[in-house]
């Protein structure tokens, strides 16, 4: 061997150099490793919730290609790193671990469903990850490692009933959802609200039915028949996905009209809208917190770029894509603030973190991980669009903690002075006892 017919010396020599080179290579991997800051998409590509999270997909895509066209942050690129949980709930949290122990990305934007944020959450808690939510949910929840971008039952559900109340003289309720955590904690805080109103509990009816439901004919009728009790009635929606699609037809084939019995959804925005007829809908509700038909320059630039980016002139816009618009702005101006990708302090960096929204007014990351943001209620017409009938006269603050219900009423929210999600104002401890 070659080995045996040197001196020491000039081996040891060799083996430093080839070691020196080895060592070069690794740190040369290193480096290019950390060429990029990767960023998490954790949305259904496919399964029951594909109809609203692709679209999230995509525009996370966008702001991603528009930030990287600014220079990217901290003179380094972003890059997107995609993954398909699928509508399944416990896939969810396989593909958030995935995302932050295996890609090492710097922080996840996704979810939609509260059952898919629930099953991460201990993932992002362990790893010491950020996850920023976009959809409207149920509250009762502050967690130092999510923040928060889509609406709090405050900022639209409280709203929308106090709007059919005070506008739609409604006197009997049906609460429709789909059957998990969102719509039965939501509901759970309307029952309550509408009793503290004075609306009795045979005015009330609360049903669930399963993700997916296809077959809407006797929920429909039974609905019919529950509005027919001489009361002005309207339904508060909390369907998901894609059992909006026959839930809505079914509403036209039984001739149920918005001036007959209105609905509002909180889950159904433009682009659900897009797969059905409209026509026969006009005049039902939703309240939502964005509308792609509010008139302002920046939105109109939105519009423009996103259709540009998808190269489809027709591509609607809606709430969520707006939230994550807000939240990953938020993300970038807290990284660049805190010199840094490191969890620690841009979790510390991002409350009081402001962003201009889409509809006019800035939104800003409070110390409970919410935000503030406007509310709307929009009528839908005919083209698959809404016609704002009411908003707030200013930007509202989400509450992490209902004051509706009595085991909420006490929490307090603050992850700057209290560093705690659930604060007990009564006891002054931290955990809600």
């Amino acid at each position: 061997m070659e080995i045996m017919t040197m001196s020491w010396k000039a081996w040891l020599a060799r083996a430093t150099v080839a070691g020196g080179v080895a060592m070069g290579a690794l740190a040369a991997t290193a480096v290019s490793a950390q060429e990029t800051i990767k960023v998490g998409i954790l949305h259904s590509l496919s399964g029951t919730m594909a109809i609203s999270e692709t679209t999230l997909k995509d525009v996370m895509l966008m702001l991603i290609d528009e930030q990287n066209k600014k220079g990217g942050v901290l003179g380094k690129k972003l890059e997107a790193v995609v993954v398909d949980p699928a509508s399944n709930w416990p896939l969810f949290a396989e593909k958030a671990r995935e995302l932050i122990a295996k890609d090492k990305v710097s922080a996840v934007f996704g979810c939609w469903t509260s059952v898919s944020r629930k099953s991460v959450l201990p993932v992002f808690k362990e790893l010491n990850s950020i996850l920023f939510y976009p959809v409207q949910y149920e509250g009762e929840e502050s967690e130092r490692n999510v923040f928060y971008t889509g609406a709090a039952p405050n900022q639209q559900a409280i709203p929308a009933v106090d709007y059919l109340m005070k506008e739609e003289k409604v006197e009997r309720w049906v609460l429709e959802g789909t059957d998990y955590v969102y719509p039965r904690t939501t509901n759970k805080i309307l029952e309550a609200y509408l009793k503290a109103k004075g609306v009795k509990p045979e005015d009330i009816s609360i049903n669930y039915t399963p993700f997916g439901q296809s077959d809407w004919q006797t929920r429909v009728a039974a609905i019919k028949s529950f509005g027919s009790a001489g009361k002005k009635t309207a339904v508060v929606s909390t369907i998901n996905g894609d059992a909006n699609v026959p839930f809505y037809k079914e509403l036209a084939n039984q001739g149920i009209k918005a001036t007959d019995i209105p609905v509002v959804a909180f889950s159904v925005g433009e682009e659900e809208l897009a797969g059905i007829d409209t026509k026969p809908l006009l005049g039902h509700l939703a309240a939502w917190n964005y509308f792609q038909s509010v008139d302002t320059p920046d939105n109109k630039a939105f519009i423009a770029k996103w259709r540009e980016f998808t190269k489809n002139p027709k591509r609607v816009t809606n709430d969520p894509m707006e939230a994550h618009y807000i939240g990953f702005n938020m993300w970038v101006k807290a990284v660049e603030k805190a010199g840094t990708v490191d969890p620690d302090k841009v979790i510390a960096a991002l409350p009081g973190t402001k962003q201009a929204n889409l509809t006019g007014g800035t939104s800003e990351m409070l110390p409970n991980h919410h935000i503030t943001k406007p509310v709307f209620i929009g009528e839908i017409k005919g083209d698959g669009q809404f016609d704002v009938v009411w908003k707030t006269d200013g930007l509202v603050p989400g509450d992490a903690w209902s004051k509706e219900l009595d085991g909420s009423k006490d929490l307090e929210a603050d992850w700057v002075k209290l560093n705690c999600g659930n604060y007990n104002t009564k006891t002054k401890k931290c955990g809600g006892a």
